[in-house]
């Protein structure tokens, strides 16, 4: 019988770990950043606004974290090199990729503008594939280590209900993520890359904002078998469990973070 050496706070523990983490600079994105630079990993940001990158890179600083950032619109081909161009010349290596940039749009499937599908699908499957095939290229797969994290959606599980939502394209992209993580965590996993994804529920954030109020905040949360939705610390640990040794056996896996609506 073998027993680790190492006890559960080391195999928690990022330091002298490096990552980059898109859509970065405020909401879910900025929540798992502060969570792997309290763990002491090096942190770079991207997201499309340099103004929102620079008051979140301040606020990470104040925490005594490590942090930089580079703006980029990861809708865009043309974004992906450049981004990752600037991360391993500020962090050298990159350990942990965070694919968390992501848009969404709301209207009906018969009427819904094939421009916005684009944009949804550009940005939030399109990008991710290509983020991982750089950053899998020009750092992990030659240093054979590594963890991707994808920011999915439990609307990547599901349709929507009658009389809720009408987002054909985000829950339809979520789904690819989901897959996409699948596929390749099965590819990777030679080259000790292990990728896995989280599936938030509903978390106040700019982006779910008009939602929520459309939906009702306390109607969703009734909906939920833990009465609530998800809130600034919700993703701390899962993320840090990912991007970890305390998660190197887990690869290919999609966890739900949502107060269990998904499994009811």
């Amino acid at each position: 019988m073998t027993t680790s050496t190492r006890t559960v706070k080391q195999l928690f523990d990022l330091t002298g770990k490096t990552a980059l983490i898109t859509g970065g600079s405020r909401g879910l994105g900025l929540q798992m950043a502060e969570a792997l630079g309290e763990q002491g990993a090096k942190i770079m940001l991207s997201s499309r606004k340099q103004s929102d990158l620079d008051e979140a890179v301040a606020y990470l600083k104040s925490r005594g974290i490590d942090a930089s950032a580079f703006a980029a619109d990861l809708g865009k081909d043309s974004a992906i090199t450049p981004l990752v161009d600037a991360a391993l010349a500020q962090l050298g290596h990159i350990d942990i990729l965070i694919n968390n940039a992501g848009a969404s749009w709301g209207a009906p499937a018969e009427d819904h503008p094939v421009e916005a599908w684009d944009k949804v699908m550009n940005l939030n499957i399109r990008s991710i594939f290509l983020m991982s095939q750089e950053v899998g290229k020009r750092s992990m797969i030659p240093r054979k280590s590594g963890r991707i994290i994808n920011i999915a959606s439990i609307a990547g599980l599901s349709g929507n209900p009658p009389g809720s939502m009408k987002t054909i394209a985000y829950n339809t992209s979520k789904a690819a993520v989901i897959n996409f993580t699948r596929t390749l965590a099965g590819e990777w996993g030679a080259y000790g890359i292990n990728v896995n994804a989280i599936a938030p529920g509903f978390f106040l954030s700019k982006m779910t904002k008009g939602i929520l109020e459309h939906l009702g905040e306390e109607k969703l949360a009734k909906e939920a078998p833990l009465q609530r939705i998800g809130d600034d610390e919700d993703l701390k640990g899962l993320v840090t469990l990912f991007a970890s040794d305390a998660g190197k056996h887990i690869t290919g896996q999609t966890l739900a973070v949502d107060g269990g609506v998904s499994a009811v």
